[in-house]
């Protein structure tokens, strides 16, 4: 393999010793990437998720879960439920930006459309919501989640899969 000056994007697959470090970056892009559009109650709230680590580790290793990895180390993870629902998809904020989670949601496509969906679901925050349209998601119906005692909004998204898909 030949020395790069530029820092490589990998991705494996969720082992369950994974789970405080994803539950930290869980936590941190949270705090960080959704404090624009969700007040501090309601971000609490939401990153208490991950507060029971059993708990969440079970719901990422119920499902098929694959971490992003900048030059080895862990910076990302996504997971997706059943065929066809982007359950979680979350990248630290230090890492932001530099195509984790792009890579992590093309290879969920590839793996929703291999298990025969035709198309693919995510429950986008106000602050993925961008992202996710950039990508082909259209927004389906806004949604209005309760985590804890807070009510937090979100927007239902969906994109064909397979087949012709408009270029943008």
């Amino acid at each position: 393999m030949m020395a790069r000056a530029n820092p490589t994007l990998a991705m494996r697959p969720f082992l369950a010793a994974d789970t405080p470090l994803l539950a930290e970056i869980f936590r941190a892009s949270i705090a960080e990437l959704g404090a624009e559009d969700y007040s501090d109650a309601q971000l609490d709230a939401w990153a208490s998720a991950a507060d029971d680590e059993a708990e969440f580790g079970g719901r990422l290793g119920g499902q098929i879960t694959l971490i992003a990895t900048l030059d080895g180390s862990a910076i990302g993870f996504a997971s997706l439920k059943g065929a066809d629902v982007i359950d979680m998809l979350y990248v630290h904020p230090a890492a932001a930006g530099q195509g984790a989670a792009s890579m992590l949601l093309d290879a969920l496509e590839k793996l929703a459309g291999a298990r025969g969906a035709t198309k693919i679901n995510a429950e986008a925050s106000d602050s993925a919501q961008d992202f996710f349209q950039k990508r082909g998601y259209v927004p389906m119906q806004r949604n209005t989640v309760l985590r804890g005692e807070e009510w937090l909004a979100n927007t239902s998204m969906q994109k064909p899969l397979g087949g012709r898909q408009d270029a943008r």
